[in-house]
């Protein structure tokens, strides 16, 4: 097992644990909408939605990370295994792994940055209204 698979199993672990973060877990459902094929037929790229959930934990900037301007007050940080945030289809997570982009929208909000920890076990994403 790599540095990767343990991270991810221990976070899991945590977001299980009734005495650890399992009441600070979420459920995260996330979308992005981009242009489908061209249909020739009437001349348009219809809009396509791709939605992907997981579950994740949700909070807020430390005071000196707040510039009021990259980083604002309501902003807030969201920490999601890559592992576990899945591609849906007609509300049904499958096989496939998600990967979050700027501009998604994340539980009613707008990802403005996301990144990920070295070994790609987790994904931060800050979220703004």
């Amino acid at each position: 097992m790599g540095m990767r698979d343990e991270i991810q199993a221990e976070m899991a672990e945590a977001f299980d644990d009734p005495d650890g973060l399992a009441d600070a877990v979420k459920p995260v459902a996330g979308a992005r909408k981009v242009d489908g094929e061209y249909d020739p037929g009437t001349g348009t790229a219809p809009e396509v939605t791709t939605t992907y959930g997981g579950r994740g934990v949700f909070g807020s900037y430390l005071a000196k990370e707040i510039d009021g301007s990259l980083i604002q007050t309501t902003d807030e940080k969201l920490l999601i295994l890559q592992n576990e945030l899945l591609i849906t289809v007609d509300g049904v997570p499958t096989a496939m792994i998600a990967v979050p982009k700027i501009g998604d929208i994340i539980g009613g909000k707008r990802a403005l940055n996301v990144s990920q920890d070295p070994v790609g076990a987790t994904w931060t994403i800050q979220l703004r209204k």
